[in-house]
Protein backbone atom coordinates (compact mmCIF):
# COMPACT_ATOMS: atom_id res chain seq x y z
CA UNK A 1 0.00 0.00 0.00
CA UNK A 2 1.10 3.72 -0.68
CA UNK A 3 0.95 6.12 1.88
CA UNK A 4 1.60 9.97 2.26
CA UNK A 5 3.83 11.50 5.33
CA UNK A 6 3.27 14.84 6.39
CA UNK A 7 6.12 16.26 8.09
CA UNK A 8 7.08 19.03 10.02
CA UNK A 9 10.29 20.47 11.84
CA UNK A 10 10.50 23.29 13.52
CA UNK A 11 13.39 24.50 15.90
CA UNK A 12 13.06 23.74 19.33
CA UNK A 13 10.85 26.66 21.24
CA UNK A 14 14.11 27.48 23.33
CA UNK A 15 15.96 28.51 21.39
CA UNK A 16 16.12 31.73 19.15
CA UNK A 17 14.77 31.57 15.81
CA UNK A 18 16.13 34.27 13.41
CA UNK A 19 14.28 33.64 10.04
CA UNK A 20 10.83 33.72 12.60
CA UNK A 21 11.86 37.48 13.99
CA UNK A 22 12.86 38.40 10.42
CA UNK A 23 9.51 37.56 9.48
CA UNK A 24 7.75 38.98 12.34
CA UNK A 25 9.06 42.28 11.85
CA UNK A 26 9.05 42.54 8.00
CA UNK A 27 4.94 41.44 8.89
CA UNK A 28 4.55 44.22 11.90
CA UNK A 29 6.51 46.39 9.80
CA UNK A 30 3.27 46.39 7.16
CA UNK A 31 0.38 46.76 9.69
CA UNK A 32 -0.01 43.97 10.96
CA UNK A 33 0.96 44.87 15.00
CA UNK A 34 -1.06 41.86 16.22
CA UNK A 35 0.70 39.26 15.21
CA UNK A 36 4.40 38.01 17.17
CA UNK A 37 6.10 35.21 17.89
CA UNK A 38 6.72 33.76 14.28
CA UNK A 39 8.30 30.13 14.07
CA UNK A 40 9.77 29.10 10.61
CA UNK A 41 10.32 25.46 10.14
CA UNK A 42 10.53 23.02 7.35
CA UNK A 43 7.57 21.19 5.73
CA UNK A 44 8.22 17.67 3.91
CA UNK A 45 5.67 15.42 2.04
CA UNK A 46 6.66 11.75 1.61
CA UNK A 47 5.56 8.94 -0.03
CA UNK A 48 5.95 5.02 1.12
CA UNK A 49 5.20 1.82 0.31
CA UNK A 50 4.85 -0.09 3.35
CA UNK A 51 2.13 -3.08 4.39
CA UNK A 52 0.40 -1.20 7.03
CA UNK A 53 0.05 2.35 8.31
CA UNK A 54 1.68 1.87 11.60
CA UNK A 55 4.68 -0.08 9.64
CA UNK A 56 5.30 3.22 7.57
CA UNK A 57 5.24 5.84 10.36
CA UNK A 58 7.46 3.50 12.14
CA UNK A 59 9.94 4.14 9.04
CA UNK A 60 8.84 7.66 8.61
CA UNK A 61 10.10 8.30 12.59
CA UNK A 62 13.26 6.32 12.09
CA UNK A 63 14.34 8.88 8.59
CA UNK A 64 12.78 11.93 10.98
CA UNK A 65 14.84 10.81 14.06
CA UNK A 66 18.65 10.03 11.91
CA UNK A 67 18.31 11.97 8.61
CA UNK A 68 15.06 15.12 8.30
CA UNK A 69 16.04 17.04 12.28
CA UNK A 70 18.75 18.25 14.57
CA UNK A 71 17.82 17.21 17.49
CA UNK A 72 19.70 19.93 19.29
CA UNK A 73 18.02 22.36 17.42
CA UNK A 74 15.00 20.96 16.06
CA UNK A 75 11.76 19.09 16.75
CA UNK A 76 9.37 17.23 14.33
CA UNK A 77 5.73 15.62 14.26
CA UNK A 78 4.23 14.01 11.80
CA UNK A 79 1.23 12.39 10.45
CA UNK A 80 0.61 9.53 8.14
CA UNK A 81 -2.61 8.33 5.79
CA UNK A 82 -3.20 6.11 3.33
CA UNK A 83 -2.47 7.55 -0.70
CA UNK A 84 -6.00 7.67 -2.15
Amino acid sequence: MKFLAEINVMPLQALLDPQGKAVTGVIRNNGYTNMDNVRVGKHLTIEIEADTKEQAADRIDEVCRKILHNPIMEGYEFSVKRKA
